[in-house]
């Protein structure tokens, strides 16, 4: 069975150092909207792809990165490259909507790796190490006959389709493992999903309570997990040994859209929500520092 399909939210990776100068803007300016959330591979910055180009938080202060101001959907970081979609910048010459691009410079330039003009994806993740890119494709185009979730690992020159069996919700998230191609997750309306061949069939991890956000962690043994309504942030192992609830900030109605962990500090996470708040935790969740409220800097 395929899931059905929900277009709007990710489940994220990690990336690329940002390069070059870049533009402090006006606090009401930041985050138009989240469109993901990462940590540079350095750990030096946390990047959120915000409507009009990517928003860096680096040194406690918020900058505009360089680089063309894309409306970028399926925002993933890899170690050696940053993979999206989406909608090119005004005055672009760039066909819309983006298909799959990558960039190798954080986001300075981007390459396009197929499906230009012809597919926007608003779930998409790729392994942070094995490069690896799965999507939620949500109408036919000339490489998917079907909707449904297809996977790359040459970087779009060729795409196969998952057949997702064992999935019964709406996919609202995606997670690929950090080393492992095969290894899958799914954040649904009725809980996580893991696979661990590429998709052909899924088994449900625990409880039904929306998985609105889901990232693997980069030990490769574990998922975070949010939406949790009770204002809790899951790491789920793997093997099913040693689960742990992290706390939350107090975020009310709220709910955690993206979870991003730093790959130079693994114990420093960070998340990002519907309302546009960012927090940053440097001890594994036990406490968090708000630094966007409403997608204006703290």
């Amino acid at each position: 069975m395929q899931p059905r399909l929900m277009p709007g939210m990710l489940a994220l990776a990690a990336g690329v150092a940002l390069v070059g100068a870049a533009m402090i803007v006006r606090a009401e300016q930041i985050l138009h909207h989240v469109h993901g959330l990462a940590f540079t591979p350095d750990g030096a910055a946390i990047v959120v792809p915000a409507h009009i180009g990517l928003a860096v938080y680096r040194g406690g202060r918020w900058t505009r990165s360089p680089g063309p101001a894309h409306d970028l959907m399926g925002f993933s970081m890899a170690e050696r490259a940053i993979y999206s979609s989406g909608h090119p910048a005004s005055g672009t010459p760039l066909a819309n909507p983006l298909g799959l691009v990558k960039s190798t410079d954080g986001g300075k330039t981007w390459q396009g790796l197929g499906l230009a003009g012809e597919a926007d994806f608003h779930e998409m993740a790729a392994g942070y190490r094995s490069g690896a890119v799965y999507v939620v494709n949500a109408a036919p185009n000339s490489r998917m006959p079907r909707p449904g979730i297809y996977f790359t690992t040459d970087d779009g020159r060729s795409w196969k389709r998952s057949e997702a069996a064992g999935v019964d919700a709406q996919v609202i998230g995606i997670a690929v493992h950090p080393t492992e191609a095969r290894t899958v997750a799914l954040g649904t309306l009725g809980g996580l999903y893991l696979s661990r061949d590429f998709g052909a069939r899924f088994e449900r991890i625990g409880d039904t309570l929306p998985a609105t956000a889901v990232l693997f962690d980069l030990d490769g043994k574990h998922l975070y997990v949010g939406g949790d309504p009770r204002g809790r942030l899951s790491r789920i192992a793997l093997d099913g040994r040693g689960n742990t609830t992290l706390g939350l900030p107090d975020i009310g109605a709220d709910v955690v859209f993206y979870v991003a962990q730093n790959p130079a500090k693994p114990t420093e996470l960070a998340i990002a929500t519907r309302k546009r708040h960012v927090f940053l935790s440097r001890d594994a969740g036990r406490t968090w520092t708000q630094i966007a409220r409403d997608g204006a800097p703290m």
